[in-house]
């Protein structure tokens, strides 16, 4: 299947089963990441890709596998849908010229800095049970 073909998802393990292996690791241990923080949330499907909400959205995982319309990306987003609210003095998310959603992209496994990654989606967690 071409990289940039629109693909509709009717669940989310079709959209898991499209993924090629190395984004399919990143994918299912940023999953496990949310999960552990967020054991209570509704994973769903928007946009094409797996969204997670609470009250309202919260995080999203957008590898580049799934077109994002005519932008090419690499690796593997996790988004957070608030992200301008997130205090980040380190500039760990990527703000690029978004006005509220911010991000953090991720190649493979081991880029990912567990402890960091947690706090930033407990302070996601917040903001949107302030809302």
């Amino acid at each position: 299947m071409n990289k940039y073909q629109p693909v509709n998802f009717h669940s989310v393990e079709d959209f898991l089963n499209f993924l090629p292996e190395e984004e399919l690791k990143v994918v299912e241990f940023l999953r496990q990441v949310i999960k552990s923080c967020m054991p209570f949330c509704k994973e769903k499907l928007s946009y094409n890709v797996p969204y997670y909400y609470i009250n309202k959205r919260v995080l999203f995982i957008w590898p580049s596998s799934v077109p994002w319309g005519k932008v090419k990306k690499e690796g593997v987003m996790l988004g957070f849908c608030k992200g301008y609210l997130i205090p980040d003095e380190i500039g760990f998310l990527e703000k690029g010229n978004r006005k509220e959603v911010y991000a953090k992209t991720y190649f493979k496994t081991q880029d990912i800095d567990v402890d960091l990654l947690k706090s930033y989606i407990y302070s996601a967690i917040e903001l949107d049970k302030s809302k």
